[in-house]
């Protein structure tokens, strides 16, 4: 087997994982990750709004003091560009069906909450396959420190993540069961 056929492997296992945890509810999940981004205040975060049985940053990056950003994703094998979101804004559809701002000035995130599909305690994160946070990671952290904060549910822990020379580590995970910092 090779990585991407190990990876796909992982996935399937941690996708039932979060939907079985996303049942349960998120907990205190997002107030977790409002009080962590508190000490970033004033700095351009990156949020997502969440697909199916993601867990939902909605509540800290309303709650953020300073700049907020969704993804947006401009082409295949590309970097992720972040347009401003606030609360109420009108949103349409994006690639794969996630939902952006309709307009809106593009900032460039300091701090990240990013989705995953799977994590492991030393910080390496699962994601869907197509390397847009990966690459972002490593475009942003070439310029200057970029924190890059995993959201998920405590179930969607792996023993270890499958990964190769493009994964980027998170500094930090937050769950329903608390934080982590790596």
């Amino acid at each position: 087997m090779n990585i991407d056929d190990v990876k796909a492997e992982a996935r399937k296992s941690c996708f039932a994982a979060r939907a079985e945890a996303f049942k349960a509810g998120q907990g205190q999940a997002a107030e977790i990750l409002a009080d962590y981004l508190a000490a970033h205040r004033g700095k351009a975060l990156s949020g997502y709004m969440a697909m199916r049985t993601e867990v939902d940053p909605m509540a800290a990056m309303a709650a953020h003091q300073g700049p907020v950003g969704v993804p947006v994703i401009v082409a295949k094998c590309q970097p992720l560009r972040f347009r401003e979101w606030s609360v109420g804004c009108a949103l349409v559809e994006g690639a794969f069906k996630a939902l952006i701002p309709a307009e809106g000035a593009w900032i460039e995130p300091e701090v990240l909450i990013v989705p995953l599909v799977g994590f492991d305690a030393r910080g390496y994160r699962l994601g869907y396959g197509g390397g847009f946070y990966d690459r972002t990671l490593a475009m942003l952290r070439a310029k200057r420190p970029t924190v890059a904060v995993g959201f998920a549910f405590a179930a969607q822990e792996l023993p270890e993540v499958p990964i190769d020379a493009y994964d980027q580590k998170l500094d930090a995970i937050v769950t329903e069961q608390g934080l982590r910092l790596l």
